[in-house]
C-alpha cells in the first residue's frame, strides 16, 4: 500500500463506537471523529468514546443546505487528511464531496442483504416481508442510496422468535462490527472487492419513521399481521386504534407477538380495533387478533401512551389510577433518572427502554438502586426494578412510591375489618378474602361467623369463599406463577422471605393477640410456639431458597458419542393449602413457606373457625412486597371452598393436615380432579411408653407436658401413655398433683396455663368422648367435664387410668387435653412395643428410659414418623415432620419438606 490508512469515523451510535473501540485495539490510526451534535447536555457515546482516546470529534447538525455542501464543514473535514471513511451507523446525508475526498473511498455498513430492502429501515422490512434470511451489507459508497459495490455480506436464518430488537442484537449487531473492523482489513491489505449490486430483485422500502406507516393493516393473514409487529418491536411498536364504546378512540402500540394455535379464542372480554373485523378477545396470555385467512396472532404486551403493560391486564390496569399529573418537582426528577440510566446503559433512553433489554445485568441493578437511593432519598430494592424494567413504568413507580412515603401510607393496603381491643393494644383485623394482592367481598357478601372460645361471644364475621371465590385465587396464582412470579430469581425470592419475617417479628405481639382470641391458645404460648415457630419457618426457608439444585447423573453413552445427563428441580405450579384450627399461623406458615422457597405460588383455606391471622398475615405479605396472586387467602367452609381448592384442575399440589376421614376425602378429590400430588398430615394416637428406669421428675414434666400442651389439641400429643408397673400409681399422682395446679382461664392473662378449647362442636365432641371412656370400665381419675360456672369453650385437663386396649378411648384419638394411661410390665418390652403399634395411626412416639439399648430399640420397632427419646414435643423447623400409616404421607420442616413442592425433571444431551 503506498501509506498506512488515515481513517475518519463518521456516524453515531453504540455500533458506531464499539466499531471505534475494535479498530483501535488492531491499532488503525483515527484521524477523526464526524458525529451529531449533544442532545441537550448528552453526547452522542460515539463523541464521548473519541474523547476518552484523545480523538479530535467534529459535531455538525448539518452537512449540507439546499443540496450543496456546507464549505466550513468540509473544510473542517479535510483538516484530517483521511484516506479512508467508515460509516458504521449514519443517519445523516453525507454529500459525495465528503465520500470522494478520501483517496481510498468509503465504505458503509447496511443492515439488509442488498440489493434487496435499501433504505433507513431495512430490518423492519426483513421482517415485515417475511424473509427467511436476515443480514448484512458492508459496501462502498456511490452517489446512489444503498446501491454502491459490494465488499462483503453475512446472513443468518431469521428464527420465529426474531424481533427487531433480537434479530438485530443477535447478529446484525455483533456481526456487523466485527465485519467492519473486518472490512477495514481487507482494505488495508488491498484485498477489498468491489462487486456491482444486481438489479434483480432490489428493493426500496418505505421509512418506518413516520408514524402514519405504523398502522397494522388487518386486512392481512395472521402471519403477515404478525410479521408487521415484530418488524417494529421494540421500537416504535405496531399501532392500532381502540374504539370504545362511548365513542372515543385510543392508539395504542403492540410487541411481542406470536402466532396463536392454542386452544379455545373466544373469551368473555373483548376490544373493538378500527379495521379488524371480529373483536380481540383477551385472555389469560395476552390478546388474540384473527386474520382474514381465520388464524390468529396472540400480542402479549401493549404500549398505552407511555405505559407498557401485559395485554392480558387491559381491563385491571383500566380500573387503576395511573400517574400522569406530575409536579414540576417529579419531572425533574425524571430527568434525574434519565441521566442514571444513560451513565449506566450507555445507550439514548427513551420511555419505552427496557433495563434488560438494554443489556444490563445484576451489578447494574445493584448499581442503579444504589444510585437512584443516594440521589433520591428514598428506599429501593432491586425487586422493584424487576417489576418495572421499563424507564417510564420505573419512574412511575419511583413517585409513586416517593408519594407514598411523603403521605405516610407507604405499604398499606386497604381493607375492610374490625379493630381488635384486647391486649393493651388496638388492632386492625381485616376480614376479607385475600386475591390478587387485593382484599374483597365473597361472592353474594356471604360471610362466618368467627365466635370468641373465651366467652362464646361474635367477635367479628368474616368472607366466606365460594367455589367461585376459589377459582379466582387459583386463577391469580396460575397468573403469576406464570408471569410476575418467575421474574423473581431464587436470591429474591429469599429477600422477599426474610423481609416477611422480620415483618412477622415487629408485629408478633399483635399476632399473638389475634391467635390467643381466635384460636384459644394462651398468649405466652402463642408468642413463644405459634407466632415463634412461624417466623422460624420462614427464615429456614428463605434460606434455601437458592440452594434448590439437581445433580449431574454419569449415564452409559452410545459411542462414540458423549452423553450428559441432568436433573434439575422445579416448582409444581399453583399449591393450595388447608390447614386446621390448633396453630392457625403455624400450620401455615409450616406449608406455606416451604411452598414458596420451591418457587410455587398458592392460595390457602384456613380453618374457618379461627382465619384471622392468616388474614393478618396476608397484609404482611403485601408490606414485604409479594407481587399480587403469590400468595392469596381464601376463609370458607371445607364442603365448599375446602373441596373447591381440592377438585381445581389448576391446583398441581395440595398441602392438607386434619382429621384423617376428611383426608381420604381430599387424597380421592385429588385423584379425581387431576391426578394432583397431595401430602397429608393426619389424625394421630401417639404412644408414649414410660420405663421405671427413668429420670422420672422429667418424665413426670413431660408427660404431662405430651398431653395438655395447647389444651390438648396438638396433632402429635401422646394420645396414650403406657407407664411400667413399678412407677404407675406414682406417677398418677404426681400428674394428678400437677394438673391440680394448673391456672384455667382468660387466655391473656399471663398466668393462665390452659385455655378454652377452639369451638362448641369440638368441645362437645369432648364431652361424649369422656362419657364413653367412663361407659366402657375406664377410670376417670380427674376432669371429664367442662370447667363449671365458666362462659367459654373451658373443658377440665382429664385423667383417665386403668385403660385397656380395647377401650374406644384407647384407639381413638380425642385432639383435647385427655390423658389416656395404661399399665405394662417392664419384663416384657416386645408386648408394649406391639401395644404402642396397634393402631392405624403413626405420627409420633416417645420413650423414657435410661437404658440407651431400650430406647433404641424402641425407635427401630415403632411405626411413627417421629420418636422422641427422653423428651416430647420438640419439633424444629429444620427436622422432617409427617407420619406413617393412617396419620398420612409427607413431610413438613427440614430440607425434606421442599421435595412436597418440587418436582424432578431430568434432561439428557447428546454430544
Amino acid at each position: 500500500m503506498e501509506s498506512p490508512l488515515r481513517i475518519a469515523i463518521i456516524g453515531q451510535s453504540n455500533f458506531a463506537a464499539e466499531v471505534l473501540e475494535l479498530l483501535l485495539e488492531k491499532n488503525y490510526n483515527i484521524v477523526g471523529v464526524f458525529t451529531i451534535p449533544n442532545k441537550g447536555t448528552r453526547e452522542d457515546i460515539l463523541a464521548a468514546t473519541a474523547k476518552q482516546h484523545s480523538i479530535p470529534v467534529f459535531k455538525f447538525a448539518s452537512w449540507r443546505r439546499k443540496g450543496e455542501v456546507l464549505p466550513e464543514v468540509l473544510k473542517q473535514y479535510k483538516s484530517v487528511q483521511a484516506n479512508l471513511n467508515v460509516l458504521p451507523y449514519c443517519s445523516q446525508f453525507i454529500p459525495m464531496e465528503v465520500i470522494d475526498a478520501a483517496n481510498l473511498g468509503s465504505i458503509c455498513y447496511h443492515p439488509s442483504i442488498l440489493p434487496r430492502h435499501r433504505g433507513a429501515s431495512a430490518i423492519s422490512w426483513t421482517l415485515i416481508e417475511g424473509d427467511e434470511v436476515a443480514g448484512f451489507s458492508i459496501f462502498w459508497a456511490d452517489d446512489g442510496l444503498d446501491t454502491g459495490p459490494l465488499l462483503l455480506q453475512k446472513q443468518c436464518i431469521v428464527e420465529p422468535t426474531d424481533t427487531l430488537d433480537i434479530l438485530y442484537k443477535r447478529f446484525l449487531y455483533p456481526e456487523g462490527i466485527k465485519s467492519m473492523a473486518q472490512a477495514v482489513n481487507m482494505v488495508a491489505e488491498g484485498k477489498a472487492p468491489k462487486i456491482p449490486q444486481a438489479e434483480v430483485g432490489a428493493s426500496y422500502d418505505a421509512a418506518m419513521f413516520k408514524e402514519q406507516n405504523h398502522y397494522i393493516d388487518f386486512k392481512k393473514t395472521a402471519e403477515d399481521i404478525w410479521n408487521f409487529v415484530r418488524g417494529l418491536d421494540s421500537v416504535p411498536g405496531a399501532l392500532a386504534v381502540v374504539l370504545h364504546e362511548d365513542g372515543s378512540e385510543e392508539k395504542i402500540r403492540f410487541f411481542g407477538a406470536h402466532l396463536y394455535a392454542d386452544g379455545p379464542v373466544i373469551g368473555p372480554k373483548s376490544l373493538t380495533l378500527k379495521g379488524l373485523k371480529n373483536p380481540a378477545y383477551i385472555h389469560d396470555r395476552g390478546l388474540l387478533l384473527e386474520g382474514t385467512d381465520g388464524k390468529f396472532v396472540n400480542i402479549r404486551r401493549i404500549k398505552r401512551g407511555s405505559k407498557m403493560i401485559n395485554a392480558c391486564d387491559w381491563f385491571t390496569k383500566c380500573k387503576q389510577n395511573q400517574i400522569s399529573n406530575f409536579s414540576k418537582d417529579e419531572l425533574d426528577k425524571r430527568d434525574l433518572l434519565l441521566n442514571i440510566w444513560h451513565s449506566i446503559l450507555k445507550c439514548p433512553i427513551e420511555a419505552e427502554t427496557d433495563f434488560f433489554a438494554a443489556g444490563a445485568g445484576s451489578m447494574d441493578v445493584v448499581r442503579l438502586v444504589e444510585e437512584c437511593k443516594d440521589a433520591l432519598d428514598m428506599s429501593l430494592d432491586s425487586g422493584q426494578v424487576f417489576m418495572a424494567p421499563v424507564f417510564e413504568e420505573f419512574f412511575c413507580e419511583i413517585i409513586r412510591s416517593l408519594r407514598q412515603e411523603s403521605s405516610g401510607v407507604q405499604g398499606r393496603i386497604h381493607y375492610d375489618g374490625f379493630v381488635l381491643q384486647a391486649n393493651k393494644r388496638e388492632i386492625s383485623v381485616p376480614t376479607q378474602l385475600f386475591i390478587n394482592g387485593e382484599f374483597m367481598d365473597a361472592e353474594q357478601r356471604k360471610t362466618l361467623d368467627i365466635i370468641n372460645p373465651s366467652n362464646e361471644e361474635l367477635l367479628c364475621k368474616v368472607a366466606c369463599a365460594s367455589r367461585s371465590d376459589v377459582d379466582k385465587a387459583v386463577q391469580a396464582a396460575h397468573k403469576s406463577f406464570y408471569g410476575a412470579w418467575r421474574q423473581v430469581s431464587a436470591r429474591q425470592r429469599g429477600h422477599l422471605m426474610l423481609k416477611l419475617a422480620d415483618l412477622m417479628e415487629e408485629y408478633k405481639e399483635e399476632l399473638a393477640t389475634i391467635e390467643s382470641i381466635d384460636s384459644g391458645a394462651i398468649y405466652t404460648l402463642a408468642l413463644k410456639t405459634h407466632i415463634g415457630m412461624s417466623i422460624d419457618a420462614w427464615r429456614y426457608f428463605a434460606g434455601w431458597c437458592d440452594k434448590i439444585q439437581g445433580n449431574t447423573i454419569p449415564v452409559s453413552p452410545g459411542r462414540p458419542n458423549n452423553v450428559l445427563t441432568f436433573t434439575k428441580k422445579e416448582p409444581i405450579g399453583v399449591v393450595g393449602l388447608v390447614t386446621p384450627w390448633n396453630y392457625p399461623l403455624m400450620m401455615l406458615s409450616w406449608k406455606m413457606a416451604a411452598c414458596i422457597a420451591a418457587g410455587n405460588t398458592c392460595l390457602i383455606k384456613p380453618a374457618q373457625t379461627c382465619p384471622l391471622t392468616a388474614l393478618k398475615f396476608a397484609e404482611l405479605t403485601v408490606k414485604a412486597g409479594f407481587p399480587p396472586g403469590v400468595i392469596n387467602v381464601v376463609p370458607g367452609t371445607g364442603t365448599e371452598a375446602g373441596q373447591a381448592v381440592s377438585d381445581h384442575k389448576l391446583v398441581r399440589k395440595l398441602g392438607f393436615t386434619g382429621s384423617t376421614p376428611i383426608g381420604k376425602v381430599v387424597m380421592r378429590s385429588c385423584a379425581d380432579s387431576n391426578l394432583k400430588k397431595c401430602s397429608l398430615e393426619l389424625g394421630g394416637k401417639s404412644p408414649l411408653v414410660i420405663f421405671a428406669d427413668c429420670d422420672f421428675e422429667k418424665a413426670v414434666k413431660y408427660g404431662v407436658c405430651s398431653v395438655f400442651f395447647n389444651k390438648g389439641e396438638n396433632c402429635i400429643a401422646a394420645g396414650r401413655l403406657f407407664v411400667e408397673d413399678r412407677i404407675y400409681d406414682e406417677f398418677i399422682r404426681r400428674v394428678l398433683r400437677d394438673v391440680r395446679s394448673m391456672t384455667i382461664g382468660d387466655p391473656l392473662n399471663r398466668s393462665t396455663a390452659h385455655g378454652p378449647q377452639n369451638h362448641r362442636a369440638h368441645f362437645e365432641k369432648l364431652i361424649e368422648f369422656c362419657r364413653r371412656g367412663i361407659k366402657e370400665g375406664a377410670k376417670l381419675v380427674y376432669g371429664g367435664r367442662p370447667v363449671p360456672n365458666t362462659k367459654g369453650y373451658f373443658f377440665q385437663p382429664t385423667i383417665f387410668a386403668d385403660v385397656e386396649d380395647h377401650m374406644f378411648i384407647a384407639q381413638e384419638e380425642s385432639f383435647g387435653p385427655i390423658m389416656i394411661i395404661s399399665k405394662f410390665h417392664g419384663s416384657d418390652v416386645e408386648s408394649v412395643m406391639r401395644r404402642a403399634n396397634r393402631t392405624e395411626y403413626g405420627l409420633a412416639s416417645g420413650v423414657f428410659t435410661r437404658d440407651i439399648s431400650k430406647a433404641l430399640m424402641f425407635a427401630d420397632n415403632i411405626e411413627a414418623g417421629t420418636v422422641f427419646v427422653n423428651v416430647y414435643n420438640k419439633t424444629d423447623v429444620a427436622a422432617p415432620f409427617g407420619g406413617f400409616k393412617q396419620s398420612g404421607f409427607g413431610k413438613d420442616l427440614g430440607q425434606e419438606a421442599l421435595n412436597e413442592y418440587l418436582k424432578t425433571k431430568c434432561v439428557t444431551i447428546e454430544y
